[in-house]
């Protein structure tokens, strides 16, 4: 089983940046990808951008440009930084591991992330 504890979040100003981060229970180079998904009230959960073991990094259209996923193995942590924050940036934030034999995606608590106009 895999642990994932977000971290993070707060309150921001439209424009600002905050750094998310996501410490795993496991070594995330056995995983075999990591990913932010986020879920705004009322809304349905989203990807956000993700990172696989081999590099291979995605982003969802509308946070292109303007977030930044990364990894650190030494320290079983993935991080989201997000520059250019805007209103409808606001949501949870989660982090998602996910595990290959047998297939399981792990998800962390979340992490507030609200951004004021």
């Amino acid at each position: 089983q895999v642990q994932l504890v977000e971290s993070g979040g707060g309150l921001v100003q439209a424009g600002g940046s905050l750094r998310l981060s996501c410490v795993a229970s496991r070594s995330i180079s056995r995983l075999q990808r990591m990913a932010w998904y986020r879920q705004a009230p009322g809304q349905q959960r989203e990807m956000v951008a993700s990172i696989t073991s081999g590099g291979t990094i995605n982003y969802a259209d509308f946070v292109k440009g303007r977030f930044t996923i990364s990894r650190d193995n030494a320290e079983n942590s993935v991080y989201l930084q997000m520059n250019g924050l805007k209103p409808e940036d606001t949501a949870v934030y989660y982090c998602s591991a996910l595990q290959i034999a047998p297939v399981r995606e792990y998800w962390g608590q979340g992490t507030q992330v609200t951004v004021s106009s």
